[in-house]
C-alpha cells in the first residue's frame, strides 16, 4: 500500500484498481462511490485533466495520469469538452488538499462525484504505467469502498477479467448526440464568457455538416470561428439526410471505441467520397473511418497514444509538430489503397498520423489539432478544410 493510502484518515474510503493480469493497487477513493470496469490506459499530459475527463473518446476507459500532482486548479465550465464525463474512472498519484485558481468553481473530487465517476489516488502510477507499457493496455476494474460490491481484490480482478475489451466495440453511437442541431459558439479568450462568439453571427458563408462520433467542443468552435455554419448530426444519420442539408463540406469527428464495427458511418462516408465532390475532413476516429471508407484497414495498438507531447512530422515539408493524441486504434500502413497517401507520421513509433485522398479533396488527421499543445501548430488543418470548401464553390 502507498504511503498516502497508509496514512489515510479513518473517514476516507478506500479504493482498489485491479488489472486483468491479477495486479491490484490499493489507494484512496476521491470520486463517486461506485465500481466501474474498462480498459486501463495512461496519459502523459502535464495539464488539461478536465479536458481529458470530458473527452468522449475516453468512453469505457479508466485513465491513468502519469503527472503526479492532479487537481490543484480545480474544475470549471469553460474547460469542458462535452456535457458529461464518459471515462470509467480516473487514476492519479497525489490529490492536493487545496485548490487554487481564479477560474475554479469545484474541486476535482466533487466534480467526479457529481458525474458518477470513481477516482483512486495514492497509488504508484509509475509502476502501473510500466505494466501498461510492457504488457499493453489492460482491462481493469476501479472499485470503491461502499459501492455495493464486495470490497476484495479477488472480486475486483474477477470484474476486470469480465470486461470484454474495446476491440469490436462500437461506442460512437453511444456518445453521439441524439438530435441534429446547429453549433454557433466560436473560440473564446481567457476571461471572457465561452458562449460569446468572437465573430459576426451573419458572417458564416460555409455550411459544414459535422458527424458527431463523440465530438469535442473545441473542434466545433474552430470550425465556427472560420466562417462555418456548423450543423451537427448524430453518428447514425443516413447519408441521404446529410446531403438534403446541402452542405459545402463534411466533417468527421473524433470518438471512442473500435472504428471497424461502425458500418453505418463507413457506408455514409464511402458514399460521400465516391458519389459527391464535397470536401471531407476527419479527426481521430474520423481519420480512421475515412481510411476504412477508402478501403484501408485498422488495427488495435499495444497501449495507444494518449498525451500532449507527441511529435508528428509532415512528410512533404519535414516540419515537426507537437500534438495532442488520444487513440487506441490506428490505420494499418500495409492496407492503404493507391488513392490514399500518407501525409503525417508519428516520430515516436512511425504510425500513420495523416492521410489524404489523391483523387479528391478529402484528408484526415489522427491527433487532435484543436487541443493546442503547440499551441497552434496544427490549426492550419482547419484552414486547409476551409480552402478546400472555397475551391469547391468556384
Amino acid at each position: 500500500m502507498s504511503k498516502l493510502a497508509a496514512s489515510a484518515r479513518s473517514d476516507q474510503a478506500r479504493a482498489l484498481l485491479a488489472l486483468a493480469d491479477g495486479t491490484v493497487f490499493e489507494g484512496i477513493s476521491f470520486g463517486a462511490p461506485t465500481t466501474q470496469v474498462g480498459e486501463v490506459v495512461f496519459n502523459t499530459s502535464l495539464t488539461g485533466y478536465q479536458e481529458i475527463a470530458t473527452d468522449p473518446s475516453y468512453c469505457r476507459q479508466i485513465v491513468t495520469l502519469t503527472y503526479p500532482h492532479i487537481g490543484n486548479v480545480g474544475t470549471n465550465a469553460q474547460d469542458e469538452e462535452s456535457g458529461q464525463l464518459y471515462l470509467s474512472g480516473l487514476v492519479i498519484k497525489d490529490l492536493p488538499m487545496l485548490v487554487s485558481n481564479f477560474r475554479s468553481n469545484m474541486p476535482l473530487g466533487d466534480y467526479l462525484k457529481q458525474h458518477g465517476v470513481p477516482g483512486i489516488a495514492g497509488i504508484d502510477t509509475r509502476k502501473l504505467t510500466r505494466i501498461l507499457r510492457e504488457k499493453g493496455a489492460q482491462n481493469g476494474c476501479l472499485m470503491t469502498e461502499g459501492s455495493g460490491e464486495t470490497f476484495t481484490a479477488e472480486r475486483a480482478v474477477e470484474l476486470a477479467r469480465g470486461f470484454p475489451g474495446l476491440a469490436g466495440m462500437d461506442l460512437a453511437k453511444v456518445v453521439s448526440c441524439t438530435n441534429t442541431h446547429e453549433w454557433t459558439e466560436g473560440e473564446w479568450t481567457l476571461g471572457e464568457a465561452a458562449e460569446v462568439p468572437h465573430f459576426q453571427q451573419g458572417d458564416r458563408p460555409h455550411h459544414v455538416v459535422a458527424y458527431d462520433f463523440g465530438a469535442k467542443r473545441n473542434i466545433l468552435r474552430m470550425l465556427a470561428q472560420r466562417g462555418c455554419r456548423v450543423t451537427v448530426v448524430p453518428a447514425q444519420t443516413p447519408i441521404e439526410k446529410v446531403l438534403a442539408l446541402n452542405p459545402d463540406g463534411v466533417f468527421l469527428s473524433n470518438g471512442p471505441g473500435d472504428p471497424e464495427p461502425c458500418d453505418y458511418a463507413i457506408s455514409a462516408i464511402k458514399h460521400v467520397l465516391e458519389h459527391t465532390k464535397l470536401p471531407v475532413f476527419g479527426i481521430c476516429l474520423g481519420h480512421q473511418l475515412m481510411a476504412l471508407a477508402s478501403g484501408a484497414k485498422t488495427l488495435k495498438m499495444k497501449f495507444g497514444h494518449h498525451g500532449a507531447n507527441h511529435p508528428v512530422q509532415e512528410l512533404s515539408s519535414k516540419r515537426v509538430f507537437i500534438t495532442s493524441q488520444n487513440h487506441g486504434f490506428a490505420v494499418d500502413p500495409e492496407s492503404l489503397p493507391a488513392n490514399l497517401r500518407v501525409t503525417h507520421v508519428s516520430l515516436f513509433d512511425g504510425s500513420i498520423q495523416g492521410l489524404e485522398r489523391t483523387d479528391r479533396a478529402a484528408f484526415c488527421f489522427q491527433g487532435h489539432p484543436e487541443a493546442s499543445p503547440g499551441p497552434h501548430d496544427l490549426a492550419e488543418l482547419f484552414d486547409r478544410f476551409i480552402a478546400d470548401i472555397k475551391a469547391s464553390k468556384q
